[in-house]
């Protein structure tokens, strides 16, 4: 929701009518400086920002992110810190009937001066706070913050319980959890002014919110209902004009309608990019007194419906997403912050990332509940390029309290921002929290604690996610509400035949990829696998241009206690295993990328009993080893070019069942088509072993088996083999054995790179197969394609765009150089 204040040009019709009389907003982001509250030197802030990044800015602190810092600045957190500003208000501000600060966001107990009185105490960072300052305001006014450390108040709140909760002190905060430290997180626990602090003057009316309540929608018509909530001392008519794309749509007077409705013929609908269209309407709201305009309000808004089906079926218990009464699966990731210092991620990092969800056929996305419930900027975006979510609300890990100050503020929190999102055409589904439930039912949290006790916890489980979230999600909103996820942990087995899953045998219990292909759930919202990231990365922590992968420095960026071990073991598995640390990168992304692409295609058969893939993670918050596809300074790992394919709407998947070959067409769009299946074997050197053709019809929104072939019937090493499957413009590449087994060659690949107007065209051909090609330069830029399979004696064309002048060799790998 996009509220617009200051309304002068408007609407040219209006320039000759008299002066409007609409609330003027002052951001106050000017002149802050801070100093911890023992210190007497202050040092000039941002703001918004937060301690650490003010920290850094003023070369008071060596950068978190590099080397083992991070460990040397745990003081900043136990430290009580202190902001101020001064600011002046012009006389006619002044004399505004009403004046309130707004404060959007305090990272967390903070305590607020304004002309040196106390005006506000806080203590939820996900809370907005609104003061009415008018009688405490001057021409001159200066504001002081007082930020107090959070083991104060967790230290308190623990002491009032005979027992502990799990998992930590970071239970009593309502902040973002990940900053106290995560299996791919630092501990960072910053605080300060981490969102904008503004100041609204108004005289007689001022909107406070609107909703655009969807209540009909069909091909001909759609019907909304305006819930506007208004401060208002006016007693006269007032007239509410409604723009739907800058064109006059209704007029109501408060005389005349209790109810604002507004209609829309023959209406578009918002569709996930992958299916269709996802086209928004402009709707303002504009409130006059007779020709005088006092406010307005505009919502970009995507007109859908969505709905989760949970229906009990002869398997179980159903788990899927109908947009536009159409079941949709869904393709994507679990996203988390994007820097574990919010302020530093820009308009340019979302639309960067969400840019490259987009690119790699994604169309949903999770916001994990350890982190933050993200600004406009995200879902705005989110909504225009049609990105599903499934938004969590930010609890993760643990159990909370349930005494009512607390649940006050859980409450609170909830219901803010539950009405700051619900005009988001994205938003698909509201979760209670993550892994809450089955944390408390199988990771040993009930130990040694008597009956009473395990009651106690479990009712104040219950209390914020049985009754305060639903109960508010279904009072302003007409989402879907999911109590937690997973529905069922791993170790109950329904957690394959009901609700959605997090199947995190593979890593933690170490399972072969196999596993994923053999325990397909209803909807798989979790399941990952770690690689090392980038070059750039290592380089920046190390702060070296040496490859130095176990260093310390580098090892404090693998938070996850046996990572190192774990990705060794899966590589001793299924692939070669190199000695020298640039080869041994490249190898964890391979790794990576394909047992998680084996666990997406292995849902995609699956379909319609799996109805989403949902892989761990999109994103970093810091440079480090993680489960992640995309590293923290934006670099497609494997994971992402080949997640790219895997989720395309039409996927050729192949497996083999018994020494049958069986090939799969999955197809997520909306239409049928047929065409004409190519199936060919060749030996690694581009002989024909096997060919063969079949022309088949493809149901819209389907899987199904197209093609079977014996493969006792064929005289084959299945070392020394690839299956190509081309329908259309679409191609799988497959093999029968690991890709540590397969006979490759170590030939030169011959490669040519010319300029283009977006950077360079780079073609390569080999007579030899090439597995998992993967380039790379000095050069910044983007591949359009890597880790990819070079065919033998054909010519791939690659396309690297990059504004730099200058190109670095551009150099390459593939896995045939450590096939012995």
């Amino acid at each position: 929701m996009k509220s617009s204040l200051v309304i002068i040009g408007l609407l040219v019709f209006m320039a000759c009518q008299p002066k409007h009389d609409v609330p003027v907003t002052i951001n106050l982001h000017s002149n802050w400086s801070f100093k911890t509250v023992t210190d007497s030197i202050w040092h000039a802030a941002t703001v918004p920002g937060s301690v650490h990044s003010d920290l850094i800015d003023n070369n008071l602190i060596e950068h978190p992110f590099i080397g083992d810092n991070e460990e040397l600045l745990q003081w900043i957190s136990e430290t009580d810190w202190e902001y101020k500003t001064q600011f002046n208000l012009s006389e006619e501000t002044l004399l505004k009937k009403h004046i309130v600060l707004n404060f959007e966001g305090l990272d967390t107990y903070a305590t607020v001066f304004l002309n040196d009185s106390l005006i506000l105490n806080t203590n939820n960072a996900f809370s907005t706070f609104k003061v009415d300052v008018k009688k405490a305001l001057k021409e001159e006014n200066n504001i002081r913050i007082l930020f107090e450390n959070t083991q104060k108040y967790e230290t308190q709140e623990k002491a009032k319980l005979p027992y502990l909760l799990p998992e930590g002190d970071r239970v009593f905060t309502r902040k973002a959890q990940f900053q106290y430290g995560w299996d791919w997180a630092p501990k960072l626990n910053t605080f300060g002014i981490w969102k904008p602090i503004t100041l609204t003057a108004w005289n007689n009316f001022k909107i406070q919110d609107v909703y655009i309540n969807q209540v009909e929608l069909n091909d001909t018509l759609s019907k909304c209902i305006v819930d506007l909530k208004t401060d208002s001392n006016i007693n006269e008519d007032l007239k509410f004009e409604i723009y739907v794309n800058d064109t006059l749509n209704t007029t109501y007077s408060n005389k005349d309608k209790s109810e604002i409705t507004f209609q829309i013929k023959n209406p578009k609908r918002w569709w996930p990019h992958n299916l269709g269209t996802p086209y928004l309407y402009t709707i303002k709201v504009i409130v006059k007194d007779k020709k005088r305009i006092l406010d307005s309000v505009s919502v970009k808004k995507g007109l859908r419906t969505i709905e989760l089906v949970t229906e009990k079926d002869t398997i179980g218990e159903s788990f899927y997403f109908k947009v536009n009464n159409q079941p949709v699966y869904m393709k994507g990731a679990n996203y988390i912050p994007q820097n574990s210092m919010q302020n530093l991620v820009t308009t340019q990092h979302y639309k960067k990332l969400l840019n490259d969800v987009v690119s790699a056929n994604m169309n949903m996305l999770r916001v994990w509940g350890g982190g933050i419930y993200e600004n406009d900027m995200f879902y705005d975006l989110c909504d225009e390029k049609g990105i599903l979510v499934w938004q969590d609300f930010m609890f993760a890990c643990a159990m909370y309290p349930g005494d009512t100050a607390f649940l006050k503020t859980v409450k609170n929190e909830a219901e803010q921002n539950v009405k700051r999102l619900r005009n988001h055409a994205s938003i698909a589904l509201w979760c209670g929290n993550n892994e809450n439930a089955e944390g408390w039912k199988r990771w040993g949290w009930q130990a040694n604690r008597s009956e009473q006790e395990k009651e106690e916890i479990w009712n104040n489980y219950l209390k914020v996610f049985d009754s305060i979230l639903p109960n508010t999600v279904r009072q302003f909103t007409s989402t879907n509400y999911w109590q937690t996820s997973p529905k069922y942990g791993r170790g109950n087995t329904l957690y394959k035949t009901e609700g959605d899953a997090h199947d995190w045998w593979i890593w933690h219990d170490a399972y072969p990829f196999e596993h994923l292909e053999k325990n397909v759930p209803r909807f798989m919202s979790e399941f990952g696998f770690q690689s090392l990231p980038s070059y750039e990365i290592i380089n920046y922590i190390n702060q070296s241009d040496s490859l130095h992968i176990t260093s310390e420095e580098f090892i404090n960026h693998q938070k996850h206690s046996r990572g190192s071990e774990l990705i060794d073991t899966y590589m001793k598995r299924d692939f070669p295993v190199p000695t020298q640390p640039e080869d041994y990168i490249y190898m964890s992304q391979a790794l990576q990328a394909y047992g998680i692409t084996k666990g997406i295609e292995a849902h995609r058969r699956a379909k319609p009993y799996n109805m989403g893939t949902l892989y761990w993670q999109l994103n970093d918050c810091w440079p480090s080893v993680s489960w992640s596809s995309i590293d923290f300074f934006g670099n497609w790992k494997a994971l992402h070019y080949k997640a790219k394919k895997a989720f395309k709407n039409e996927l050729i998947s192949s497996v083999v069942e018994n020494d049958t070959l069986k090939t799969y067409v999955i197809n997520d769009s909306k239409g049928s088509f047929y065409g004409m299946l190519s199936i060919k074997i060749l030996d690694l050197d581009g002989q024909m072993i096997f060919k063969d053709t079949k022309t088949i019809d493809i149901d819209a929104n389907s899987s199904d088996i197209k093609y079977e072939l014996d493969l006792k019937t064929i005289q084959l090493d299945k070392r020394n083999a690839v299956v190509i499957t081309k329908l259309g413009e679409n191609t799988s590449y497959f093999y029968l054995a690991k890709p540590k087994d397969l006979k490759l060659k170590k030939l030169e690949i011959i490669k040519k790179v010319l300029k283009t107007d977006l950077g360079y065209s780079i073609e390569l051909s080999c007579k030899t197969l090439q597995k998992e090609v993967f380039l790379f330069t000095k050069t910044e830029g983007h591949f359009t394609d890597n880790f990819f399979d070079l065919m033998p004696n054909e010519t791939k064309t690659i396309e690297f765009q990059t504004e730099a002048s200058i190109l670095n060799e551009i150099k390459l790998k593939t896995l045939n150089m450590f096939i012995d």
